[in-house]
């Protein structure tokens, strides 16, 4: 039993995993804030070009 304790505490294969997830977790909320920005973006540029399009004289064109 001592020995089972003395190679679990010294196991250090579950700290990666753990360290993996972590970095997961930062690049999908990275990904997330990225997605939301750039959505109000391309949907003002398409509302634009939809309007230009509808009214090509229009001076916004």
């Amino acid at each position: 039993m001592t020995n089972f304790l003395k190679t679990f505490v010294a196991d250090e294969s579950g700290a990666s995993a753990a360290e993996y997830a972590l970095i997961l977790i930062v690049v999908g909320i990275a990904i997330v804030t990225g997605a939301g920005i750039l959505a109000d973006s391309i949907g003002g540029a398409m509302t634009r070009t939809g309007a230009c399009i509808d009214a090509p004289s229009s001076t916004t064109c």
